[in-house]
């Protein structure tokens, strides 16, 4: 076994010599216990920044340590793509076929030359082709498209069924799942989520509460009856219809029936369900790293999805004993838009909970981008770790320094003209880390990953790498005809009356009611 092969120690590379421009001998281990503090990865394009937190992904896993990845720009499904015997062949299907051209070379000659230069570069490093199927072996790998995009989909209804019973007990615990998951589908909506002054939102979060009371599951079809007749006639001091009259909830009530009946909304119909527990371990016990790549959908879609699975982390941190050991992490590969320093998008809230609760349960986040301006660091100021790579702008480098200043590192002997020499001119793959768990910052060099990191994938690639992971059931949150056989939605003022059987229906016989129109009129003659 290879000296750096510690269970707990993730290796990330080897000290870097600013003077010489090159590695140093000495292995820089990781202690992974520092990513229950979290990480931001903060470097320009090119910086490097994908391999390290791809490196760290890797590193995870070998320790059999769950991963939930959060793919923006569609370069973490390269995850996939290990291939223990290095040969030709292996890498042939995923080569960029437009780069050979442009090296003058067919694709098998360029094959050829990737599978040598990754078993090249991985010897450098002191790794082989053993190393990457230890990492096969240890985790299963997954890559999930919600909303459609090749991979296996993931439904997000689940979260409009109510949580566990812990969570129900919980009133601060219940107001929170109550609170993303409505924030999560108004979002999608294009509608104002903000808890407090949305008036949309305090009414589906009312029915919502309502319906989780009686330990009841709640769908679109469902909530759209509701909206429109709640269960309930007043909404704190005031009378439903002055709060919101039925005109307005009939409105509210249209727009969530055009979501569900547009043909790009039977995506999120479809697959697993948004289970934190299914996405972290297999059936069998096995840990997953399940990238959820989510290039293919538009910002709106996104901050809907990427809102909903944080508020399933945070229920699902909250069903968990309390450890100091990594349990699991999540990663997300672009936190740009998610985390602003003055806007408040759907994402912020359950982020900034996230940061402050997860080092209690065991959950590290991994936060990277390459927009350090358009980062909350007053958010960011307990996060024990910051691997800083090669910046594009002074207004970069000093928006990261004066974030810096405000944080725990400060207490730890953080020196800010030393840190800008060395960030200076500093090279791609090279990456100054601050831990607050050590004595002083380390400036290191990033190791080879054993992945393939071909670049972002196209839908026919992720669709052939979403069966290589292990099969997970299956189960489809709704059934495709419920949305079609669901009640119509009806204007104000129209009445809706159902007739009773006049008699028992036969056995295996299935009730269908279907609408007529009962005219009245009374006349009378003079």
């Amino acid at each position: 076994m290879k000296a750096y092969e510690k269970l707990g120690a993730f290796y990330l590379g080897r000290t870097w010599d600013p003077e010489r421009s090159e590695p140093r001998a000495e292995t820089l281990l990781y202690d992974s216990r520092d990513l229950t503090t979290h990480a931001v990865c903060l470097g320009m394009t090119g910086s490097g920044k994908t391999g390290l937190c791809v490196a760290l992904v890797e590193e995870a896993a070998i320790d059999g340590i769950p991963v939930i990845a959060i793919d923006p720009k569609g370069d973490l499904g390269n995850l996939l793509l290990t291939f223990p015997k290095l040969r030709p062949a292996d890498f042939a299907p995923w080569i960029d076929e437009g780069e050979a051209r442009r090296h003058g070379v067919d694709p098998a000659t360029w094959a050829r030359r990737t599978a040598a230069r990754w078993k090249r570069g991985l010897a450098e490093w002191d790794q082989d082709g053993t190393r990457i199927a230890r990492l096969r072996e240890a985790a299963d790998f997954a890559i999930y498209t919600p909303g459609g995009g090749g991979g296996r989909p993931l439904s997000v209804l689940r979260s409009l069924a109510p949580p566990s019973r812990e969570v129900l007990a919980d009133p601060d615990a219940r107001r929170d799942r109550v609170s993303g998951a409505v924030t999560a589908l108004l979002t999608l909506l294009g509608v104002d989520a903000d808890p407090l002054r949305s008036r949309e939102h305090v009414l589906c979060a009312s029915i919502l509460e309502h319906v989780w009371g009686e330990g009841r599951a709640l769908d679109l079809p469902q909530l759209i009856r509701l909206v429109q007749k709640p269960p309930f006639e007043r909404i704190g001091v005031l009378d439903l219809d002055a709060f919101f009259p039925p005109d307005d909830r009939f409105e509210l009530a249209m727009a969530i029936n055009a979501l569900v009946a547009s043909p790009g909304f039977s995506g999120w119909l479809e697959g697993e369900p948004l289970d934190i527990d299914r996405l972290l371990y297999t059936a069998e016990g096995r840990p997953r790293v399940s990238i959820l790549s989510i290039a293919h959908l538009d910002d709106r879609e996104r901050a809907f999805f990427v809102t909903a699975l944080l508020h399933e982390l945070i229920g699902w941190m909250h069903d968990q004993p309390g450890t100091s050991s990594l349990r699991a992490l999540l990663y997300i590969d672009e936190v740009f838009g998610m985390l602003p320093p003055t806007a408040m998008p759907p994402t912020k809230t359950p982020l900034l909970r996230l940061l402050k609760q997860a080092r209690a349960f065991g959950l590290g986040l991994v936060l990277a981008t390459q927009n350090p301006v358009d980062l909350d660091y007053k958010a960011l100021s307990n996060i024990g770790t910051w691997f800083l790579g090669r910046l594009q702008t002074e207004r970069d480098k000093a928006r990261v320094l004066d974030g810096l200043e405000g944080t725990d590192v400060v207490a730890r002997g953080f020196d800010r003209a030393q840190t800008a020499r060395l960030l200076s001119g500093m090279p791609s793959r090279v990456f100054l880390m601050h831990d607050v768990h050590e004595d002083a910052p380390a400036l290191f060099h990033v190791r080879w990953v054993m992945s393939y990191l071909r670049g972002p994938l196209t839908t026919p690639q992720i669709r052939r790498l979403a069966g290589t992971g292990s099969p997970a059931p299956s189960a489809a949150a709704e059934p495709p005809g419920t949305a079609a056989a669901a009640r119509p939605v009806l204007p104000p003022g129209v009445d809706e009356e159902f007739l009773a059987p006049r008699r028992p229906l036969p056995g295996g016989a299935r009730l269908v009611y279907r609408p007529r129109l009962l005219g009245a009129v009374r006349l009378h003659w003079l």
